[in-house]
């Protein structure tokens, strides 16, 4: 379905997220912002319809590890997708591979948080690349 802001002004913010409790602290972080509105999706796969609908999302927050489809390939579709390629993709995920941090970047993640995460710091993040500039 897609997804259409009030009145055209603002952006929506994509967070892909199967534990309810990360997806929640993550929504109520970003919901200070003025003028997002926050979508959800379970997995990879949900994300992507939502993207391929007339969207204004303009930005991603996805987990990695998730079913149907993970945060990897989803990246890599994201980043594969004329359309979307430029979409701003952050991650925030549990995994503790010493190598992910690098592979998510590789595959053209702009950041990445651990979890436990700091809500704040995610917020900053978003909004640093929500108005051009990288932390």
């Amino acid at each position: 379905m897609p997804v259409e802001l009030e009145g055209g002004d603002g952006c929506a913010i994509l967070i892909v997220e199967d534990s309810e409790n990360s997806a929640a602290m993550l929504e109520m972080a970003f919901l200070g912002i003025p003028g997002v509105t926050v979508v959800q999706a379970a997995s990879g796969v949900e994300a992507l319809r939502i993207l391929d609908a007339p969207t204004s999302v303009q930005a991603v927050v996805t987990d990695l590890n998730m079913p149907r489809m993970d945060g990897f390939e989803l990246i890599q579709r994201i980043r594969g997708d004329e359309r979307l390629r430029s979409t701003p993709i952050i991650v925030v995920s549990a995994d503790t591979d010493p190598d992910t941090p690098r592979r998510v970047a590789a595959l053209g993640a702009d950041a990445y948080f651990t979890k436990p995460f700091s809500p704040a710091q995610v917020r900053r993040a978003l909004e640093q690349l929500l108005n051009g500039t990288k932390h």
